[in-house]
């Protein structure tokens, strides 16, 4: 345990133990000069980052009870570009579906696309218009398998049609999980994404919307939009904040990480509803 009080998006000791092994194996492929100056604790560093990611605050911002911002930003930088944040949330991903009796590889996955708001740090050749939905920003072209756990992850300008982004989506998807045979889509992808996933060994198959009214949770792509709710409920990505698109793909695996560990170990997700969370204020 850490030695200040708590916040309520840190990891807790048992969720701590599934990814600790990555971390710590990580620091020892690290020697050479400077090693034994390393004071900071890699599971402080990762409480300030779902700290940011939970709360959507800017680096700057973080409490000065964790480590320096600009220390836990090159933390940030430097696991996602060496890879070490994907094989976590991977790690997890995999344990999760034993965990729901499934294989590790999936067979199945769900393709869709969602536009967001940027932020004023964003560079204008970062982000785009989608006529659509009628916003300017990034659009995150996600692949789900069918628990709703990511498989791919795409970010692009707003701009980007879905097929496009979808058909990217699916390369990736298929050199990073060959076992995926079926993709369910919605309208949104045209014949080009069916032909593409056709080329890859890869059924797409179009799920229609209902025809009556109101709203219907439609057949196998509900999931992914659960998916895209549970991106939702971290205030980093209500918006795209970040300045580079690798950044916010890095953000997404954050979240399904912090999300997947709870559900490994029975913790619930807190909610911002505090005054029925926490205890009441005794008189």
């Amino acid at each position: 345990m850490t030695p200040r009080r708590a916040y309520r998006s840190d990891v807790s000791d048992a969720r701590w133990a599934l990814i600790e092994p990555v971390f710590v194996a990580w620091r020892a492929a690290r020697p050479g000069p400077g090693a034994a100056a390393r004071v900071h604790d890699l599971r402080e560093i990762v409480n300030a980052i779902l700290y940011v990611n939970r709360t959507g605050i800017p680096w700057e911002y973080l409490p000065h009870d964790f480590p320096p911002f600009k220390t836990v930003y090159d933390y940030f930088a430097e696991w996602e570009a060496d890879g070490t944040t994907e094989q976590v949330h991977d790690l997890l991903r995999d344990a999760t579906r034993r965990a729901n009796a499934r294989t590790a590889e999936p067979s199945a996955a769900v393709v869709d696309a969602q536009s967001v708001k940027t932020s004023g740090n964003v560079a204008e050749t970062s982000q785009g218009i989608d006529a659509g939905k009628k916003i300017k920003g990034r659009k995150r072209h996600l692949v789900t398998d069918t628990l709703g756990l990511v498989l791919a992850v795409l970010v692009t300008a707003a701009s980007v049609h879905d097929s496009a982004g979808g058909k990217q989506a699916l390369t990736e998807l298929a050199e990073a999980h060959p076992s995926v045979t079926k993709v369910w889509a919605d309208g949104g992808y045209q014949t080009s994404v069916i032909q593409h996933g056709a080329g890859l060994g890869i059924d797409v198959e179009v799920v229609r919307r209902p025809k009556g009214k109101g709203f219907q949770p439609l057949p196998k792509r509900w999931v992914i939009e659960r998916t895209f709710g549970w991106l939702m409920q971290h205030r980093r990505l209500a918006r795209d904040y970040e300045a580079l698109p690798q950044r916010s793909r890095t953000m997404i695996h954050w979240v399904m990480a912090n999300k997947m560990s709870r559900e490994l170990t029975g913790e619930s997700a807190p909610t911002w509803r505090t005054e029925t969370d926490m205890p009441p204020t005794p008189a």
